[in-house]
């Protein structure tokens, strides 16, 4: 190891044209541990069972790996993670979960080395169905060697094809297979069975570890990550792993209290029953008074960014008054459990617009113009329909807070999401209300639709410090689901039982 010089002191000016092969845990990624990527796969694909499963075979995986051999230790990982699985499931993870994770460890000094690049290779002992679709797709790389999964009949084995899994010697014959007599210009490991792919580069340099390093910012990547999926917020550490498993009885038990208060309970004190079950809800600005109907005035349009599901009913809480919503997908489970009117929106124009109007008619409704939602401080594009419509609009900035489990899903059950959601220890949301827009900024006025759709997506931008983006709820399921997210209509329950945005 010695005699390989640190990654620090490796130049990365006028490398353009110079080829780079490196390892991935411990190399590319500060973390040199593997389990909690193959956590997350176990507990994505295969629920909490799966995730135990896993964590029980771990403490055979450490010992064979630190006292019989890396090899021996990273199969059993590999078994325990994927046997029986399919291998629709595992692409569709690696594609749509681990980018996340993934990016959030990289190593700052080795990326530094890795892109300045211009032919990139990484060479790792992880399946490469795991890594591949990451290091493509963000970190710019031009070939991944890493272990292959035996497969039948679509699912996987649980073993791995020959040669084995790619450690020392496997790793140096795999780089000679691809590369044949050409040395790779720069090689990058971080352990001592990287050494022999590492003495058939040009040059060679180490990795010290340091787990104390910062992570190099994922928003610097050449392709930032805006749309990710999955259910766990933080990274299954062993310890992590088994707090989830212990703690999803008692959350499943207790999101089933909270969700009873929200439905059940009358909504002006439904704000103070989720501070007694530890739900947050904080709220900012002032909100217009109801709108009473003797007048005739028609009701306020509230505009609200979309973080989850729960969006219209967090609204209501923080009014304290039943706000009805418009919405365009939704579990059968979701309507049935819901506190508060929605009616599904039919993506036709003309019948979508004749159907707001009316609901206005009848008093305030909250409507969430991005069309899906978005976990990243990112706003999407907001659809210019709701402007046409009225001049009454509120603009309301949404923002939760979640330390275990995301509320959301695209490739999951949506019936799930408000469940996970308040499976969280300490839920939080926060409301804010900014000010109504004035008559000269609407279409009244002569305002296209499209500028005023875009000044209420700047002005919540602003206030949550998000970024705008032109994204759409297409371009997001084709990215996470693999489909442009267009749901099939389903016969509809009465309209004052459904739920969410």
């Amino acid at each position: 190891m010695n005699a390989f010089p640190s990654v620090k002191k490796c130049a990365s000016i006028g490398r353009e044209k110079h080829t780079v092969v490196a390892d991935m845990d411990g190399t590319l990624l500060i973390g040199r541990s593997s389990f909690p990527y193959f956590a997350l796969v176990a507990f994505e694909v295969g629920g909490v069972l799966r995730l135990l499963f896993l964590l029980l075979a771990s403490p055979l995986a450490g010992f064979l790996y630190y006292f019989v051999s890396e090899s021996a230790g990273i199969q059993v990982l590999i078994f325990a993670t994927y046997v029986g699985m399919k291998m629709s499931d595992l692409e569709s993870v690696a594609r749509a979960v681990l980018p996340k994770f993934y990016s959030s460890d990289l190593h700052p000094e080795s990326w530094r080395v890795f892109a300045s690049c211009g032919k990139r290779c990484v060479l790792t002992a992880n399946p490469r169905i795991m890594v591949e679709a990451f290091l493509k797709d963000f970190l710019g790389a031009d070939m991944v060697l890493g272990t292959e999964i035996g497969t039948y009949r679509g699912r996987a084995t649980g073993f791995v094809c020959k040669p084995g899994v790619l450690v020392g010697k496997n790793k140096a014959d795999a780089l000679q297979k691809a590369f044949g007599e050409t040395k790779p210009d720069v090689g990058l490991g971080d352990r001592h069975t990287d050494i022999p792919f590492m003495e058939k580069c040009k040059e060679g340099y180490i990795v010290p570890p340091k787990p104390e390093a910062k992570a190099f910012t994922s928003e610097k990547l050449p392709k930032p990550i805006i749309f990710h999926d999955g259910r766990l917020v933080q990274k299954p550490t062993p310890i992590m792993a088994l707090l989830i498993i212990l703690w999803i009885p008692i959350g499943f038990l207790l999101a089933c209290l909270r969700i009873a208060a929200g439905s059940l309970l009358p909504m002006p004190i439904v704000y103070y029953a989720f501070w007694a079950l530890g739900v947050r809800v904080t709220v900012k600005g002032t909100p217009p008074p109801p709108v009473k109907k003797s007048t005739g005035q028609s009701g306020v349009l509230f505009i609200c960014s979309h973080r989850t599901l729960l969006d219209p009913i967090f609204l209501s809480t923080a009014l304290g008054r039943p706000i009805a919503a418009v919405t365009y997908s939704l579990s059968r489970l979701s309507e049935i459990i819901s506190p508060i009117k929605t009616v599904r929106l039919s993506r036709d124009r003309a019948t979508d617009a004749s159907m707001i109007k009316k609901l206005l008619q009848d008093g305030d409704l909250a409507i969430c113009p991005e069309g899906t939602t978005c976990r990243e401080p990112f706003l999407l594009r907001f659809s210019a329909l709701f402007a046409e419509l009225t001049d009454q609009l509120v603009p309301v900035a949404m923002v939760n807070r979640m330390s275990m489990f995301h509320g959301t899903t695209a490739r999951g059950w949506k019936g799930m999401d408000p469940f996970y959601f308040f499976m969280n220890p300490s839920p939080a949301y926060e409301v804010t209300f900014l000010n109504k827009l004035p008559p000269e900024l609407t279409c009244s006025s002569g305002k296209p639709s499209h500028e005023v759709a875009n000044y209420i997506q700047r002005v919540i931008a602003a206030t949550l410090s998000y970024e705008c983006t032109s994204f759409t709820r297409k371009d997001k399921y084709r990215a996470l689901a693999g489909n442009d997210g267009t749901v099939v209509e389903k016969p509809k329950l009465a309209a004052n039982k459904v739920m969410g945005c």
